[in-house]
């Protein structure tokens, strides 16, 4: 069942350390910590992605800032009560991590394979300069009962296809996940800078259940 699952949401990343580890949480006497990971896009701007990592699998008293690392492991979402609200988190979290002389050039620093199903309808719109976009909310099982939340972002010919999709509908995702900051409008004089994660969907298709 569980190896099943696993098959289900797959990340492998390749990046720059960019910060030095911060303790999450423990589960059962082990303990999770977070650390930034910068990978470059092929446009040279780069992803700043949050990594969960055990302290099981690297030494979480040393910083390894500026150290190239490649991670591979799931896409994982959980709701964070702030200010009276849930917030959806995202991070990838690890399951193997190894060191790698410096990155390597190409797409493959960031992919991710997500098999789920529709859990909202799909927004699709158009920019102002007529590129067509649609968002979803993908969720994806994982063992015991629990799911992930993954918002999804199309572009072009995808978000046409995906725009009609149902609430329910199975689809499978190959894209990359990307880190965008924006605005947050706190009070009418308050903004708050905040960065939001999604999956940027380069290959979408649905599957028969």
């Amino acid at each position: 069942m569980s190896d099943k699952i696993i098959e289900n949401n797959q990340v492998t990343i390749m990046g720059e350390v960019v910060s030095a580890f911060s303790f999450s949480h423990e589960v059962f006497g082990e303990g999770f910590y977070m650390v930034d990971v910068s990978v470059k896009r092929l446009s040279n701007s780069e992803d700043k992605i949050p990594v969960m990592i055990s302290e099981r699998l690297i030494d979480v008293s040393e910083d390894y800032t500026g150290q190239f690392i490649m991670v591979s492991g799931q896409f994982r979402s959980y709701n964070r009560h702030d200010e009276q609200k849930n917030r959806l988190v995202l991070s990838v979290f690890a399951r193997e991590v190894s060191f790698i002389e410096e990155e390597l050039d190409g797409a493959k620093t960031n992919s991710i394979l997500l098999d789920g199903y529709i859990c909202k309808l799909p927004v699709y719109r158009k920019t102002p300069l007529g590129r067509e976009i649609a968002d979803l909310l993908l969720a994806v099982n994982r063992p015991y009962g629990k799911s992930d939340y993954i918002p999804c972002i199309c572009w072009g010919r995808n978000a046409r296809f995906a725009s009609a999709f149902e609430v329910g509908e199975h689809v499978q995702i190959l894209g990359r996940i990307q880190s965008r900051e924006y605005v947050k409008k706190l009070t009418e004089t308050e903004t708050e800078k905040r960065v939001a994660y999604e999956v940027s969907v380069s290959k979408l298709e649905c599957m028969e259940d």
